[in-house]
This record gives structure tokens, C-alpha cells and sequence, in this order.
């Protein structure tokens, strides 16, 4: 039977097919890439400009002049074509689009791997390169080869001190960094309904490290609770018995906080067994886990105590950081001795923002720990937010249920 990639692609798995794009967005990294060869094309416009989506977010501020004249270069093309536009402090592309830009049903495409986020509302969701992003500007349309799907079967609840990130940790350790090259993750299953929003959008970003095109929820009562914060309808879709190459079965009350070790994500652990290992930063943020949920679980830890090790927290949209500081939050972050950045990428990508020097370890709730990305001859281990903020007190890796 119809996958859910089928159904909104409107062709079977293995078809090759030029579609029109609901969604297509870009950072300040790739956006500036996609000009360049928006203008090597001779171009007369962008085809359909209110599809177009242009969100600062990787370095964001400019770090300098070089970056500022290049974030420069493309406010002027944004301004001049008329395309949707959202500057520094707005948040992660990712996070931002999430935000009542995305529909369930719709094509989204970003230039940026983890586009798979806004599989978590129903969509087909999925990155490209610049030159890729630059002919849909034009254009109006990509290609796609129609994904085989992979079935994640969810049942049972997790247990406290567990969060989405071990979920999602889990899995990807038990596909392996390319078991799911060009598939589509489907997660379904018992448990599904009672997956919240914040949840199913860590599980979708983390797709691509699996090597997936895209994950997706089918859009429910939870999507259209969601979703009806930000006015947008939200269709319902229905499993119809699909056909999956593969299934891959978690009981959540079996899942463990864990952290994905140097320099692989795939590559797993328990807390328990790291516990005790040195750190000398953590890092709480990211399109996989900066949202406000996010941070209120970490705030919950940290308040009432002191951080031993630099705490670096960045909210993922202006959104979240706004809820932060109305509820409380950001005032507990702060008063345990954490440093609050501006709603975006962070030192995710090792750009700024808390790059680390050589021989340091950090922890950090982001979704990769490749060799060197946030800081050469650095070592990166992953986790979930209550992990982190547990690790920082005590400035080793920590279970969180010692502290929860």
C-alpha cells in the first residue's frame, strides 16, 4: 500500500518526478551560495517569491566583515525580490519555518541537511545544496526520486529522566550512520499519538544521520493542536497499511539516557557507563534540541544550583527565547551561571559562539560530533537536554535521573 512520501509525492517509491515546491528556504551559509549562481544564470527573477524563504541563522550576527558584506549582499537580493526574509535573532531556518509556515502535505525544501525537521508536521521534507535551491528559485520546481520508507514502530512510554533526543540517539545507532541511505523514515505506532510536537521534531531532524531523505509523523490531533497556535489548517492524514523495506521496532520504556560518543553519531553509549568524563563546555541548543520545552527541562535541573563548567544555552527562535524569559526560564538559566546567546545555530557548527580549542571535551544537545565541526581537535559527546543540564552541575557527564 501508499507510504506517506507516495501519497504527497503522488508517485511510487523508486519514480523519478519534477514537482512544484510548497516551502523553500535557506540560511545565511547556503542562501549567499544560491545567489551566487542565481546570478551565473542570467536569471529574469524568482519564480514564485512567496514560497521563498531566506532565515539568518548560522552566523548570526556576522562574525566579521567579510560575513557581514556577504549577509549584506543577500538582505539587498531578499528586499529586491520580494521573498519572505526573517534576520538575526529570528532562530534556526528549521525551527522558524516550524512556526506556522509549514503545512501538513506540503513539499518543503532547505538548502541545509536537516530540512527533515518539518517531516514531524506531515510534510515531505528534505535538504538540497545551493546550486539545487537556486534552480527551484527560478524555477519553481525540483526532482526527486520517491523514497523507499523505513517503518519506525513506536510502543510503550518513556521512562522518567528519558527524553526524544535517547530516542532518537537510539534509533540511529540501531540503523547505523548509512542504514537508511535515501529512505524515508515513517514513525507510527501505538505510542505515536502521545508523541508531543517537540518530541516528533527531534525525531524527524534526526533522520538525516541515519542517512535518510526525510522523517515524517502523519499529521494528528497532536499536529493539529500544534498547529492551530499558528492558525494553519491541518488536514488529517491516515496510515493506510504501507509497504516498508524495512522495520525497525522501539519499545520506549526500554530506551536509557545515552550520548552518542566522539566522533560518531551512530556510536552509543549509556550515560552510566560515561559517567564521570571530564568536560569543558556544554552546550544546550540547536534545531534538534533548543526549542522551549528544551530549556525548561534544563532550567528545571539547574535551578536552585551553579553550573561548574561554561554553559553555553541558545533558545532555537525568537519564539522559544520569548517564553523563556516570560516564564522564568531564561532567569534560572542565567542565575546558575549559564551564558544566554541569540535565538540561532550557536557553536553548533563551529563557526562561533563557543568554538572549542584543541584537546577539550564538550557535551552538547546538537545532532552531530564529527571530528573538528565545533572546534579542531575537539572532542563532542550528544545528549538530551536533562543529561546536559545534570552534566553541568557537576561539570562531568551525569545521569540525569542522580538529579531529576
Amino acid at each position: 500500500m501508499v507510504t506517506l512520501s507516495e501519497k504527497i509525492l503522488g508517485a511510487p517509491a523508486g519514480t523519478y518526478i519534477d514537482r512544484h515546491i510548497d516551502r523553500a528556504f535557506c540560511h545565511d551559509g547556503t542562501g549567499i551560495q544560491a545567489k551566487i549562481i542565481y546570478d551565473a544564470m542570467g536569471a529574469p527573477g524568482i519564480a514564485n517569491p512567496d514560497s521563498v524563504y531566506i532565515i539568518y541563522d548560522h552566523i548570526a550576527p556576522a562574525n566579521n566583515s567579510q560575513t557581514a558584506e556577504l549577509q549584506a549582499e543577500l538582505r539587498t537580493l531578499a528586499r529586491e525580490c520580494g521573498v519572505h526574509f526573517w534576520d538575526i535573532g529570528s532562530g534556526i531556518c528549521h525551527q522558524v519555518m516550524a512556526e506556522g509556515q509549514v503545512a501538513p502535505g506540503e513539499v518543503v525544501i532547505g538548502a541545509d541537511s536537516h530540512s527533515c525537521t518539518l517531516g514531524a508536521l506531515g510534510a515531505f521534507a528534505t535538504g538540497v545544496g545551493a546550486s539545487d535551491m537556486a534552480g527551484i528559485w527560478v524555477s519553481g520546481e525540483t526532482w526527486l526520486r520517491v523514497p523507499d520508507s523505513i517503518g519506525i514502530h513506536l510502543s510503550g512510554s518513556l521512562k522518567q529522566g528519558v527524553e526524544w533526543k535517547d530516542v532518537a540517539l537510539t534509533y540511529v545507532a540501531r540503523l547505523g550512520m548509512d542504514g537508511a541511505t535515501y529512505a524515508a523514515l515513517e514513525f507510527i505506532g501505538e505510542s505515536t499519538p502521545s508523541v508531543p510536537m517537540e518530541g516528533r521534531l527531534t525525531l524527524c531532524n534526526m533522520a538525516v544521520e541515519a542517512g535518510a531523505k526525510t522523517g515524517l509523523f502523519y499529521a494528528d490531533k497532536e499536529t493539529e493542536r500544534y498547529l492551530a497556535e499558528y492558525s494553519v489548517p491541518c488536514p488529517m492524514q491516515v496510515l493506510e497499511n504501507p509497504d516498508y523495506v524495512q522495520d525497525c521496532y522501539l519499545d520506549l520504556a526500554d530506551i536509557e539516557p545515552v550520548c552518542a560518543v566522539p566522533h560518531r553519531v551512530d556510536t552509543v553509549q549509556p550515560v552510566p557507563a560515561l559517567a564521570g568524563t571530564h568536560l569543558d563546555q556544554v552546550f544546550i541548543g540547536t534545531c534538534t534540541n533548543g526549542r522551549f520545552e528544551d530549556l525548561a527541562r534544563a532550567a528545571r535541573i539547574l535551578k536552585g544550583r551553579r553550573v561548574k563548567v561554561r554553559t553555553i544555552v541558545v533558545p532555537a527562535s525568537e519564539r522559544d527565547f520569548l517564553k523563556a524569559i516570560l516564564s522564568g526560564v531564561a532567569a534560572d538559566l542565567v542565575q546558575a551561571g549559564c551564558t544566554i546567546g541569540p535565538p540561532g545555530c550557536g557553536p553548533c557548527l563551529g563557526a562561533h559562539m563557543g568554538v572549542l580549542g584543541e584537546g577539550e571535551v564538550a557535551l552538547s544537545t546538537a545532532n552531530r560530533n564529527f571530528k573538528n565541526r565545533m572546534g579542531v581537535g575537539a572532542s563532542y559527546y550528544l545528549c538530551s537536554p536533562s543529561t546536559a543540564a545534570a552534566s553541568a552541575i557537576y561539570g562531568e557527564i551525569t545521569d540525569p535521573r542522580e538529579v531529576v
